[in-house]
Order: C-alpha cells, then structure tokens, then sequence
C-alpha cells in the first residue's frame, strides 16, 4: 500500500483521511499544534484508526512544505470563519447572548439583595 492511499484527494484544499470525513488538518492540528500523541489523537478521532493517524503524520513529514502551506491556509480560512461570525453572529447566537447578558443582571441583582 502507498501513502496516498491512505487519503481522498477531494480538491487541493481537501484531504480526508479514506474511509472517514476528518481531513488531515483535524489530526495535524492536534498533533503539530498541540502537541498530542498519535495513541491520544487516535483515541480523540474513534473512526479513524492508529495506522490512519501514524499515515497521516508520515504523509506529513514526507511533503513537509506542501501540507504546511495546506495547513496555513486552512489556518488562515478558519480565522476569517470565525470573524465573519463575530461579525454577523446567527439569530441563535444573537439570542444566546441576550439570554447570558439578563442572567448576569438577574445573578447581580439576587446577590446583591442577599446583602442586605
């Protein structure tokens, strides 16, 4: 078996691990970024194996450059996500946040009648 068929190679900016949807930049981010074992990302990701996460490193290692300019823009497209959202957060959010801001109020207000 080689390497690469260990992965689908679904478009330049999507490699996922074959026979499951996470894509190499889940186990590489865990891996790279934060410092996890194979044995821990393997157990973190229960529907990829030991060998698919050992292949994905290893596939790493071997095209050092190219996957780490696919990380960095995976990295950089994560970011804008998350800005976006900031920016223009759902109606769901919106509300989450009005529900939070009212609980803090109502906490502040109940501590400060039991002050009294």
């Amino acid at each position: 078996m080689q390497i690469r068929d260990y992965f689908n190679f679904l478009a330049p900016d999507d490699i996922r691990i074959q026979d499951s949807r996470i894509g190499i930049e889940s186990v590489l981010y865990e891996y790279i970024y934060r410092a996890k074992t194979p044995e821990e990302i393997a157990k973190q990701f229960e529907s990829i194996t030991l060998e698919q996460v050992y292949a994905t490193i290893l596939y790493y290692l071997h095209n050092t450059e190219e996957v780490s300019a696919y990380l960095a823009d995976w990295l950089a497209f994560c970011r804008q996500q998350r800005d976006e959202q900031k920016q223009n957060p759902s109606p769901a959010r919106q509300r989450f946040r009005k529900l939070k801001a009212e609980a803090e109020v109502q906490q502040k207000y109940s501590e400060s009648v039991n002050r009294l």
